[in-house]
This record gives C-alpha cells, structure tokens and sequence, in this order.
C-alpha cells in the first residue's frame, strides 16, 4: 500500500498534557486498552449495519461483519481491524486529532487531583487514546463505506499526527499499534485470549485472533462467544459478565449500582438489558437531555440516542432494548413516533421504578443512587403527570430535622399538631437554606422544612402542589401563620409583639419606599432583626434571580417583603431614631436582607457610606 499527499497536524491545545494523564496516570490496568479498541470496532459494524438498512450499496464490499487481531512478532506490532462504517479524512481529523472532544478543558478540569480515576476516559470519550499506554506509535488506515478513497492518520501520541491519502484500503479501520518494550505481552495468543474472554465476550461479533506467523499449529481462532449478551438466559450470566457489557455499553467504568434484565412478551415483545450507574455520567445536564439506551430491531443496531424510548428524567440509564416488532425499513424519526415504542417506554419506565421501589427500603443504599440522580429524576414530578404518585413515593429530600435524606411520607409522619402544609424553602445550598433567617420561626417551634436545592424545585412543586392531601407550601412566601401550629414548650411562653413597633412599620415603608413591595411585622423571625420574602402568590426570590442569571428580567412579577423581628433589640431601638439615621438604618436592614439572600446590593457606594457612618457612630 502507498501513501501520499502527507499533511503534518498538531493535535488541539492543552492534547500534550492530556495525553500524559492518559497513558501515565487515568490507567492502573494498561490491558483495558483492547477493550476500548473492540467497543470502537464493535460500534462501527453496528452504524453501517444501521445506514445500509436505506443504502444497500454501503455493503458492496461484504455485509458479514468481523473484528480481526493480527500480531506480528518480528515487526512487534499488534493491529485491531473491523469492516465497519470507516472513516474519511475529517473524520479521521475530527475523532483522533480532538481529545476529548465532549470538552477537553472539562476533562483536564475534572480530572483535577485524582488522576488514578480510571472513570474519566469512558466519561469524555478518549478511550481510542488508551492505545499509546502501550504503544509508542499508532497507524490508523481506514475507508469510509462508500467511498474509493482511503486515508492513513499516524501519531506517536506527543505532538502531533499526520495525515494522507492511502491507497488500496480495505472499508472499515485498521489500528496498528507498535508496541513499547515493556508491553510485548500482547504479542502472545493466550494473553489476548485472556483479556477478550473477560472484557468483550458479550460484543455481538466474532473477535478473530489471526494465524500468528510462528505459532506451532497457527490457525485463525475466534475468541469471544459472539453472541448478543442481552439475548441469553439470565441463569447463564455472571455479575461480570453485566459489569463488563455496561462498561461496553455505557463506555464507563465504574461498576453499575442496578442492574435490570428481563423480556416482555405480550402485546409488544422486547428484551431489555438496562443499567443504573454509579456514577454520573458527564452529559448528564447537557440541555438535550438525550437518551443514551441502544435501540435494536431483531439484534440490528438502529440508535443510541433515540427520542422516546426512555422518558428523560431516566436519561442517565445505559444499556440496550431488542425488539422483533419494531420495523426495520424507517427512518429514525418515524421509528421514534411508533406508537409501539411507546408501549415499551411505557413498560421499561415501569419496571425501573418498581426496583427503584424495592431498593429504596435500604435507605443507604438508595442515597448512593439518589445523591448521584435525584436532582434529573425529580424533572419526572414535573413532566410525568401519570406516574407522578410514584415518582413521589421515590423521592427523597434534605430537612431541617432529618439526618441523611427523607422521604415525604415520614415528613408528613412528623407533622406538628395543627400543621396542615408541607414546608419548604428553595435556594442554591442546602447548608446554606438551613441557617437561612426565613426558617428562624419554623426551627423555634421544631416545624421541619424541606430544603431544595436543585434548579428543578421551583417548578415541579407548583405543579405537583400537594402530597397526600397536604399542600406544598414555602416558607418564603409572606404571610405564613405560625401561631396555629402547635410548637415546642419552650415557645409557648413567647411575649406578645410590643405596640410601639408598629409606627415603626409605617415609618420603614416611607424611608424604603418602592424599594420594597411592604414591610411587615413576622412571627417568623427569632434571631434576625429582619428578611425578604416574596410576596403572596408572587414569584419566589430564587426564581426571581434564576432568571436574572440568565438574562431575564422577573420585572413586576416579583415583588419582595421585608419582614421585622418586632422582638429584636435592634428594631426596638429604632424607635428612638428618626430622620436621616432612621432612612439609612432602613436601607441597611434592607441591603443585609438582600445579602443573606444572595443577592448584590444595587448601591454599593451608598451601602458602604451608611455602613461607615454607623461604625463611626458607634465607635464614639
């Protein structure tokens, strides 16, 4: 084979360092590198099986699809080669000259101190990049499947690569990895028997180790069972026989915190081979929320990112669904309009929530899937209005009373006499909430308050609005009469608000004016002199700067309360104050309310004139 038109590429910035983590610090077991190459090899088969369903002529050059090793002792090289879909010169370009090419900055980000975490390569897609912990030179020949021409991409993994036309190439990709000195192990058959027998026995094709030149008795030999994983009886699977096909699956590599493997047969038949990982995967929060499960039809790969066929709260599941009454000849959009994938939707969600159920009577176990997940599953209680009750009885919640996490069924077990709504308050930090003025009353009277913390929590409460019968109902919001509820003994003895403080309302509201929506006297303050709260019916201070953050303006949908503690020295003593002092006194309470809510303070220059005044003041 000749190779011409040579081009010399760098690889993209910051590559060289990445590089290095990849072959001396993400990678304790140097052998995970083949499995990557088959997952690769195994990929490539299944598109062009997808694409030839619409393009019979992509297949001209053969439609029986294989993974070859070869090794070649004296030239101490070994190659991985598939007949799947190829590459063309910008792909090649494109897929092996940008590491990382999900972000290689948030790879380098995440990869911070812990460089032993062997998790981060399956998570950022450079598991390709595995292949220099054992090589010091990799020559990639490949064809894309209906295309003449073919390409050579060559690199020794430091600097950069090249890149130029190959004639003669056969479709598909053939990797060949010149081996480093203290890796010449896997030149030898039966350690590459090994390491396919334990990682890629599940991939569907044959993986087919080469005559090798040398070998007594050489002669071609299949190592793997090639046959789909998902398609085998349950009695004839091992636990890592299901961790190693999530690896390949999920192109992860923690190990899977559920496994779910069953068929369906009735109206619609399917198998599903489903896991729950440990460990988020990177795209989790990506805004298209995709699907990541592997649709096949009667074992041909037709998507991995399918609409439809999970619901999106579930998005971070991995593994594969096989049907035999799905049709072939479609497209992907009309497949993912197939009221029958419904159907399976339908059954998958409920299974998954059915074991979701039966594991979450171990509640520590269930915070390990709860902490990694909870904030996309709770996108259900707003999306998923027929399975809203069991998504509920799912979930879990930080509070004010509770150690770890609780359920809303033992919050409402714990209701105070007289309570008739669950409470809650909404921000950034769950630590943060807690010591929040706005809880102050709540906590004195042992009242427990649910503390969210996610983005998702100002919209799925509204929408759900109660649970068991009892309404949602947020502590931020003005208005909240405390005095119905029974507290503990120690607040029954609580003296009642001073009359003076009062005129002192009407004098705060004139010094503030449009500042503030009104001022009000609260039985929710014990500690603070004051806090702003929305008010009644009015869109929420979190919201309010959620949308701020992202350019919106909440305008006169938001109208903020500052709320007293008529209890409060400080407070009492600004009955004695009038004029200028009692106007920057005003704002000062105002701008400390709007700094314990994390808010800036619109005036910094007047904030700290005032602030110093004080100071002085008080210092002489």
């Amino acid at each position: 084979m000749t190779e011409k038109n040579t081009e010399t590429r760098e690889f993209q910035a910051e590559v060289a360092k990445l590089l290095d983590l990849v072959v001396h610090s993400l990678y304790s077991n140097r052998e995970i590198f083949l499995r990557e190459l088959i997952s690769n090899a195994s990929d490539a088969c299944d598109k062009l099986r997808y694409a030839a369903l619409t393009n019979s002529k992509l297949l001209e050059d053969g439609g029986d699809f294989t993974i070859h090793l070869a090794v070649d002792k004296d030239a101490k090289t070994l190659t991985v080669s598939d007949n799947g879909i190829g590459m063309n010169r910008d792909e090649l370009i494109a897929n092996l000259g940008t590491i990382a090419k999900s972000g290689t900055a948030e790879f380098l980000k995440s990869v911070g101190e812990a460089k032993k975490d062997v998790n981060l390569i399956g998570q950022f897609g450079v598991g390709f990049y595995s292949a220099f912990m054992v090589a010091d030179k990799v020559d990639v020949i490949s064809r894309q499947a209906g295309e003449s021409k073919g390409w050579h991409w060559s690199s020794d993994g430091k600097g950069g690569f090249t890149v130029g036309e190959q004639e003669e190439a056969p479709r598909g990709t053939r990797i060949t990895l010149h081996l480093k000195t203290d890796a010449e192990e896997f030149l030898e058959p039966m350690r590459l028997r090994q390491i396919v027998t334990t990682y890629s026995d599940h991939i569907a094709l044959p993986v087919i180790l080469d005559a090798v030149a040398g070998e007594k008795d050489a002669k071609e030999e299949t190592l793997n069972s090639a046959s789909a994983l998902w398609m085998r009886p349950k009695s004839e699977i091992g636990a890592e026989q299901y961790k190693e096909f999530y690896h390949h699956a999920a192109h992860a590599f923690d190990a899977p915190w559920h496994t779910l493997h069953y068929r369906a047969e009735g109206a619609i038949e399917y198998t599903a081979l489903l896991f729950i990982p440990t460990q988020k995967p990177f795209d989790l929060f990506h805004p298209e929320r995709k699907s990541h499960v592997k649709l096949y039809v009667n074992r041909v790969f037709i998507s991995d990112q399918l609409d439809g066929l999970m619901p999106r709260y579930l998005r971070f599941i991995r593994g594969v669904v096989d049907s035999s009454d799905l049709p072939l000849n479609v497209s992907r959009e009309m497949l993912q309009n197939n009221p029958m994938l419904k159907k399976i939707q339908t059954g998958i969600a409920k299974r998954l929530l059915k074991d979701l159920k039966d594991r979450s009577e171990k509640p520590e176990d269930y915070a390990v899937f709860w902490e990694a997940f909870g904030a996309v599953f709770k996108e259900g209680l707003y999306e998923d209005f027929e399975r809203r009750e069991e998504l509920l009885e799912l979930a879990r919640f930080k509070s004010t009373t509770a150690d770890g996490w609780t359920s809303l069924k033992d919050y409402v077990g714990r209701m105070k006499e007289g309570q008739e709504a669950i409470y809650y308050i909404v921000g950034e930090n769950a630590a943060a909430l807690k010591n929040s003025p706005q809880v102050e009353g709540f906590l004195a009277k042992g009242i427990e308050v649910l503390l969210l913390s996610d983005t998702i929590d100002e919209f799925w409460v509204p929408t759900v609005g109660t649970y068991d019968k009892k309404p949602f109902k947020s502590v931020a919001e003005a208005g909240n009469d405390l005095s119905k509820i029974a507290g503990n003994k120690k607040d029954d003895t609580q003296e009642e608000t001073p009359a003076e403080v009062e005129g002192l309302v009407e004098k705060l509201k004139a010094s503030l004016g449009d500042a503030v929506a009104d001022v009000r006297v609260s039985d929710r303050l014990t500690g603070s002199p004051v806090c702003l709260v929305a008010d009644t019916g009015g869109m929420s201070l979190h919201l309010a700067r959620m949308l701020k953050q992202h350019g919106e303006n909440p305008g006169m949908a938001l109208r903020k309360v500052l709320e007293i503690n008529p209890k409060h020295t400080l407070i009492l003593r600004l009955n004695e104050v009038d004029g200028p002092a009692l106007n920057d006194a005003a704002h000062l309470l105002l701008d400390q309310a709007r700094i314990l809510e994390g808010e800036t303070v619109p005036d910094p220059t007047a904030f700290a004139r005032r602030l110093s005044a004080f100071l002085e003041k008080g210092l002489t």
